[in-house]
């Protein structure tokens, strides 16, 4: 279909032709005519087929003939983060976009002034729970990625945003996309939304086995990989770059990624040119000229000298951009990743290799992974305008377990998908933000809103009776609420709860925490422990090696403002993974190199920045209960945050408030007697740019923060003359 009988504005044709899209691929030609119609939709097709572009046309379509907003979900800060630059592109037609995925206790009143909103599901949550005004003016809602609705942390948000925007304004057009899955018409017909399905893909897919040299494919055809010595993987990964291509490998485990990367470099190295050596050196300096770097720096650092390179959730964001900037450049020619990626931004390759078909489970052992994350991993398979057909390829040991992964994952469908709202958490969190701002408020209301939702719609109203009253229970306990002649109404810490988006039950803990800590003198640990026995806080595991976690909490008893559990029970394990999580944050502020908290704790700088962020938000949160109820505790908990953001102790926090000055650099301008901004001032540059850890980049940016714009050692003369003026 060409794009030149769309029913949409010339101007908005001409800016896609601009962009090198002059005709619709055939589910987009195929949803459009609805979507622009203004019906809500579920668009249920692969990735790369163009679910995004019938996303971004009907918000497009909708606000230059109606007026309003438009709000785009997705589950991740870097599908925002892409989503945003790809709608930047459209505000030629006097479209305005903004990007919210920041601070959850934020009304930002900013975004009023935007036409399109790219947000998190958690911050699109945040803005209902403050009664954002301009949300009642929103004329489609666009919730990326909508099978997560099946995701035990993230699903019950996404329905509740879904549920209440339908309450809010029932005119809002809903536009659902995923690549997978198996009962998309009971969610289009929970959506009242037209469904569209399809397997078309813009680059085929075969989908095969690899065993005994041979690739078996659902097509029936067969490929005898020629190249020899190694694993299978190995043996594919020589095979597809020999051939031009990119490969994506996923793995079951992180140290698995680490070492199978390593492993391969050896393989992809040979077929670098030394152009593309060149390139991949510089983006190895810049790794490596971060302001912390750590074993894991270099390791990933070594292995893209080399072409390869490993992704996981253990790695911080500024790592995980680099390597997808470089894979998308066709730089790295193979990357090992763990599922994570596989939900995330949009970077495809010729070949997908499937590893690991089996994954550890706590509590279960080895279990096979669920058919919906292997679609989404073959799904990565096949690059737009390079490549004729995509390959998604799985390893088998033996002809059985060829036949077992050919039959249950590669002719396989995908598990359904169901609500998982029903869960106490997540009952009792979500009923108290729609009573807080008045959503509903009696058991009437409050029925009416558990029946629009997915997980009314997939189970019988009685069953819901028994969840509901115990959630209600426990608010009415806490005094979250209160209930007056059968009328439901927020108390103050019901309704600051609500707006500070934390589980109730942790604000029960912490309150009760607080209260102990007016009793007697707390440690910057106990304050710690506190936020991090929160059910909000993903505690960290204890491992063989965590004795000296036992011996802690021995020296800690007495001292804490939680309970310690009787020993050897499950409840005192978990005393112990909040108390290993405190002691983290403790040597975080008390400036412990990265590299240190990697190989105390076995884990990644991308889990300390998550632990890190989500610890100074549930302090955020204990500082506002100090408020309310007057407590000493708020001055420590203030200077609590603000090392927390930084990692470093309360001596630096006038340093760290500079701009790409973090914890190092300030105690490194610390050490040679510039213990503040000020004394920063009418200092030579050269004399800065001396100081280990700065350089004169740095000190420049430092120079021109405070307002002197030297580019010599001499100060400048006209701006000292005017601060001397001023002092006088």
């Amino acid at each position: 279909m060409n794009i030149e009988t769309l029913a949409v504005d010339k101007d908005i044709v001409a800016l896609l032709q601009k962009q090198g899209i002059s005709t619709l691929y055939p589910p987009q030609a195929e949803a459009l005519p609805s979507a622009l119609a203004g019906k809500n939709m579920v668009l249920c097709i692969p990735t790369a087929s163009g679910k995004s572009l019938v996303a971004y046309l009907t918000m497009l379509h909708r606000l230059k003939h109606e007026g309003g907003k438009a709000v785009y979900v997705v589950p991740l800060r870097a599908l925002a983060r892409e989503k945003y630059e790809d709608l930047k592109a459209f505000e030629s037609l006097g479209i305005s976009v903004a990007l919210a995925t920041g601070d959850l206790d934020d009304s930002d009143l900013y975004l009023s002034r935007y036409d399109i909103i790219v947000c998190t599901s958690e911050k699109a949550d945040s803005l209902l729970r403050h009664g954002i005004s301009w949300l009642s003016k929103v004329k489609v809602l666009v919730i990326d990625e909508i099978h997560l609705i099946h995701d035990p942390s993230r699903g019950p948000t996404l329905e509740v945003i879904i549920a209440r925007f339908k309450a809010l304004n029932p005119e809002t057009q809903l536009i659902a996309l995923s690549a997978t899955i198996q009962n998309a018409v009971e969610l289009a017909d929970w959506l009242n939304g037209t469904l569209i399905k399809s397997d078309w893909r813009p680059v085929p897919l075969k989908e095969g086995v690899y065993f005994e040299k041979t690739i078996l494919f659902n097509d029936g055809s067969t490929y005898k990989v020629k190249q020899k010595g190694g694993e299978g993987v190995e043996e594919l990964v020589t095979d597809s770059i020999a051939g031009g291509g990119q490969v994506l490998v996923f793995v079951n485990a992180r140290r698995s990624a680490v070492s199978l990367a390593k492993r391969l470099s050896t393989v992809v190295e040979d077929t670098l040119s030394d152009s593309e050596k060149k390139e991949l050196r510089s983006v190895v300096r810049s790794l490596q000229h971060e302001e912390e770097t750590t074993a894991i720096t270099n390791e990933l650092a070594g292995c893209i000298g080399h072409g390869t390179a490993f992704h996981h959730a253990g790695l911080d964001s500024t790592q995980r951009r680099s390597i997808e900037q470089g894979f998308k450049n066709h730089l790295i020619k193979c990357l090992v990743a763990t599922p994570t990626l596989a939900a995330g931004v949009n970077i495809p390759a010729r070949r997908v290799i499937i590893r690991d078909l089996w994954r550890y489970d706590l509590n279960f052992g080895m279990q096979p992974i669920p058919i919906l994350e292997y679609k989404q991993q073959a799904g990565r398979a096949g690059r737009p305008q390079y490549d004729s057909a995509g390959e998604a390829i799985t390893i088998a040991k033996n002809s059985e377990q060829k036949d077992k992964i050919f039959y249950d994952y590669i002719l396989g469908e995908t598990e359904a998908i169901y609500s998982k709202l029903g869960s106490q958490p997540a009952l009792r969190m979500h009923l108290l933000a729609a009573i807080a701002t008045s959503f509903v408020s009696d058991k009437e209301s409050i029925q009416r809103f558990i029946d629009s939702t997915f997980l009314a719609y997939q189970t019988t109203s009685t069953d819901l009776e028994g969840e509901i009253e115990q959630a209600l229970g426990f608010l009415l306990e806490n005094k979250f609420i209160e209930e007056k002649q059968s009328t439901y109404t927020p108390t103050l810490l019901g309704t600051r709860t609500s707006s500070l988006y934390i589980d109730p039950l942790s604000a029960v803990q912490i309150q009760a925490s607080l209260h102990q800590a007016q009793k007697k003198p707390a440690s910057t640990l106990a304050y710690f422990h506190m936020i991090c026995s929160t059910p909000d806080m993903q505690s960290l595991y204890l491992r063989k090696g965590d004795q000296w976690v036992e011996e802690l909490a021995e020296q800690f008893q007495g001292k804490s403002l939680v309970e310690q559990p009787v020993p050897s029970t499950s409840e005192y394990e978990w005393y112990l993974s909040a108390l290993k999580t405190a002691a983290l944050l403790e040597d975080w502020i008390n400036e412990i190199p990265e590299d240190g908290l990697v190989s105390k704790y076995d884990i990644g700088p991308g889990d300390i920045h998550t632990v890190v962020e989500k610890a100074e938000w549930l302090l955020h949160a204990a500082r506002e209960f100090s408020r309310m109820y007057r407590y000493e505790s708020l001055s420590d908990l203030g200077d609590l945050i603000m090392q927390i953001r930084y990692g470093c102790k309360k001596e630096l926090s006038n340093l760290v408030s500079l701009r790409g000055i973090g914890r190092v650099r300030a105690r490194a301008l610390y050490k040679e007697g510039f213990t503040t901004v000020t004394a920063l001032r009418d200092v030579p540059l050269e004399r800065l740019a001396q100081i280990k850890t700065i350089g004169k980049t740095i000190a420049t940016n430092i120079k021109k923060q405070i307002g002197e714009s030297e580019v010599s050692g001499n100060t400048n003369l006209a701006v000292t003359l005017r601060r001397r003026k001023r002092r006088s």
